[in-house]
Order: structure tokens, then C-alpha cells, then sequence
């Protein structure tokens, strides 16, 4: 992610946000999710840019990507 994204407890919470701003991951993804392309949500956030947008999709991956530590399967079907 190179920097792009920040955790700092005096901003937004402690929420990761994009670098130099007050823009958390959870605003690009819920607005993707929702549909928005990212020139829609570049128009909408001027000051950052596709790779920001890009680094807040690779945050979100590396944060989900875990595996469940419990042998126990509780999980199937």
C-alpha cells in the first residue's frame, strides 16, 4: 500500500483512512460496492486518486484475507 492508507486513533477514530485525509477504506468500498466507479467516486473525493481507491480495495483484501483458527468447522453445512 506504500503509505496510501493510515492508521492514526486521532483520525476518523482509529479507522484506516486514505493518507493526508479523512476519507476511511469503509467510504470507498461501501460507495463501490454500491456501484460507483471510481472515476464517480474520484470526482466525488478531487483530492485522491485511482491509486488511493486501489489501495483501499488492497486493504480490505489483506484485512479479510485470514484463515479460521477453529479445527471444529462450525461452519459447514
Amino acid at each position: 500500500m506504500n503509505g496510501k492508507i493510515v492508521v492514526n486513533p486521532a483520525v476518523c477514530h482509529g479507522k484506516p483512512c486514505i493518507a493526508g485525509t479523512r476519507i476511511m477504506v469503509t467510504n470507498i468500498l461501501s460507495q463501490l460496492a454500491g456501484g460507483y466507479s471510481v472515476e464517480r467516486i474520484l470526482e466525488g473525493y478531487p483530492e485522491i486518486t485511482r491509486a488511493d481507491v486501489s489501495a483501499a480495495i488492497d486493504y480490505a483484501e489483506q484485512a479479510t484475507d485470514h484463515t479460521l483458527l477453529d479445527s471444529n468447522d462450525r461452519y459447514s453445512e
